[in-house]
């Protein structure tokens, strides 16, 4: 839980409750979040007093967020800006989407406002361990957005793991590369670590635990000691031993670094490409 002098969280407009949305909303609720409204077609229900609706067209008219979310599918977006655009009058938007651009993004409400009003857009990337409040989050603000403004986003975002910032937007296409798709390439890891164990003749029961929590316990590990990750693999390397003899394979120049690099770089492109 916060703690006592930490801000309530505000009321927010969460359009798209899928995995990100989802996940980020379970640490909301953990965290107290005021009153707010979700859109989301596929959730049963949401916890009283927040209200649920199934579209952004049934939004209730005497509801004023203090922010807005955008969580849905990125190919979804344009027919959601035309509803959220008189809300986007009277509060910033935070845009989780993958390759929306804040131009792009302000452009599309801009043209459902009056002549000459601009919306206000952040762009940030969670991940899905927000959903346990152990999240990573990077945004990026326009020049224009106020202190208030960025200290409401990162309230919000706080809630559910650690916040950054960075200066230039185009550096968030490399952040969804490394920590919004990173989950999935650990859990490819203890995936690949449960099937060489049960390969090699471990039950597999067993080389799913041990796989889990080497995975998780690694991570603790490297959390909590705030040490280097790379001294951290030093000091389990004993010199001739089982680990060097592994890492030898691993760590070979057209192996894990090479892979991984070639991974980022696929993944950013592919951010830029939903962007344009």
């Amino acid at each position: 839980m916060a703690a006592t002098d930490t801000p309530p969280l505000p009321s927010i407009l969460l359009i798209g409750c899928g995995k990100m949305g989802g996940a980020m909303l379970q640490g909301w609720l953990a965290e107290g979040l005021a009153p707010s409204v979700i859109v989301d077609r596929h959730r049963d229900s949401v916890p009283a007093p927040h209200r649920l609706v199934r579209d952004v067209t049934d939004l209730p008219a005497d509801f004023q967020p203090d922010l807005i979310i955008l969580a849905m599918k990125p190919q979804k977006v344009a027919a959601a800006l035309a509803a959220i655009a008189p809300y986007a009058l009277h509060a910033p938007v935070l845009s989780v989407l993958a390759g929306r651009t804040v131009h792009g993004l302000t452009e599309g409400l801009a043209a459902h406002m009056p002549p000459g009003a601009r919306p206000l857009v952040i762009r940030s990337m969670p991940n899905t361990p927000a959903a346990v409040g152990e999240g990573m989050t990077v945004s990026y603000a326009p020049p224009q957005a106020t202190p208030r403004q960025r200290a409401m986003c990162d309230r919000v975002l706080s809630a559910v793991g650690e916040t950054a910032w960075v200066e230039h937007e185009d550096q968030i296409d490399i952040v969804t590369a490394i920590s919004g798709s990173g989950p999935a390439y650990v859990f490819l890891l203890a995936e690949l670590l449960e099937d060489v164990g049960v390969g090699e003749g471990l039950p597999p029961a067993l080389a799913r635990q041990i796989a889990r929590k080497t995975v998780s316990g690694a991570g603790a590990l490297m959390q909590q000691s705030g040490t280097e990750a790379a001294q951290l693999r030093r000091n389990v390397t004993s010199p001739g031993g089982t680990t060097q003899q592994a890492l030898s394979i691993l760590m070979a120049p057209d192996a894990w670094p090479a892979t991984l690099r070639a991974a980022i770089r696929a993944g950013t492109k592919r951010a830029r490409e939903l962007a344009s």
